[in-house]
């Protein structure tokens, strides 16, 4: 992968764990102004999204980037809002990890 992709990847990740976090402050809150926050948030994240499928194919940046929230958003949730996950959603989380280490490391390539 090129460091172009990394580096607007981690853009996106930045910018969609921003939105996540804005959305689960707007359930406490219940302000308006971070709901509008989180929901711009997300706007750009897609959009830079958008360009990372059209440089990386769309299964692979879609799939990373699902993945890739699902984990860091769990360790936001469990240091930030004190929230655990189940054992078995531990489980459903490290099989998203092996997933995307397939997804970005493939063993017989065309």
């Amino acid at each position: 992968m090129r460091i172009e992709f990394l580096l607007w990847f981690a853009g996106a990740m930045a910018t969609f764990l921003g939105a996540a976090t804005a959305s689960r402050t707007y359930i406490a809150t219940n302000s308006i102004l971070v709901l509008v926050l989180s929901l711009a948030l997300y706007c750009v994240g897609n959009l830079i999204m958008v360009r990372l499928m059209r440089e990386g194919g769309m299964g692979l940046a879609i799939s990373v980037s699902a993945v890739t929230q699902l984990l860091l958003i769990n360790v936001i949730a469990y240091f930030v809002f004190d929230e655990r996950l189940a054992p078995s959603q531990m489980v459903g989380a490290g099989l998203g990890l092996i997933a995307m280490m397939l997804l970005l490391f493939p063993i017989g390539q065309r």
